[in-house]
């Protein structure tokens, strides 16, 4: 067995990417937050709105998303069911992505385009607000689940790239980061769920504290 000094040493050999180089990619994700328009920093302001709207009438928040995108839909559900900064009462808020038997049953037994628009018409009651990830904004299990969310009346909230892809169709409002690069588009995405996270304790929860972590 090598020392793991020589085990360090031949992984330095095998970097492609210097410190200039992260430093790029830090530079990079700061410039598309940094070209947010005021017009989206307007919707982001909107979208907790609506929430906040729909939480002081006792309705809850459906999150669902694709791979990375459905990390952070169970990121931002989780956020509001235990708590984001303020030490307060929970949040109902759930991800459609989070239960394993549920996908790959209606996967098998109907197709995975179903995944989430079945559980949309299982869970979803007027009032509830419906938040759809998806970089492309064109997952195909997104976008029939919007589809589901808008024949049902429910307001819809989608975090996508550039474009806005099929989604933007069904949106009430569309966040739409402005760049076409995955990685860059899923950092502004949690960034924004947490704006919005923050935005929401603190219109229901003027008089609680921070709470520690």
């Amino acid at each position: 067995m090598g020392s793991g000094g020589n085990e360090e040493g031949s992984m330095d050999n095998r970097l492609t990417i210097n410190t200039d180089q992260i430093r790029s990619i830090v530079f990079q994700s700061i410039q598309v937050k940094q070209a947010f328009s005021d017009e989206l920093y307007q919707k982001i302001l909107k979208a907790a709105q609506i929430i906040v709207n729909a939480y002081e009438n006792h309705h809850k928040l459906i999150f669902m998303g694709n791979g990375g995108s459905a990390a952070d839909a169970q990121h931002l559900a989780a956020e509001f069911v235990g708590r984001f900064a303020k030490e307060r009462k929970a949040l109902p808020a759930l991800a459609l992505n989070g239960n394993s038997s549920s996908l790959t049953a209606i996967s098998n037994d109907y197709s995975y385009s179903m995944t989430f628009s079945r559980q949309i018409e299982a869970f979803a009651n007027a009032g509830d607000v419906v938040v759809g990830i998806s970089t492309s904004g064109n997952s195909e299990n997104v976008v029939v689940a919007m589809q589901k969310a808008k024949e049902a009346g429910l307001t819809i909230i989608g975090l996508t790239g550039e474009t806005g892809g099929k989604i933007r169709h069904y949106c009430d409002i569309l966040l739409n980061v402005p760049s076409k690069e995955v990685p860059r588009i899923q950092e502004a995405h949690i960034m924004i769920g947490h704006i919005i996270c923050e935005i929401v304790e603190c219109g229901l929860f003027k008089k609680e504290k921070t709470g520690q972590r």
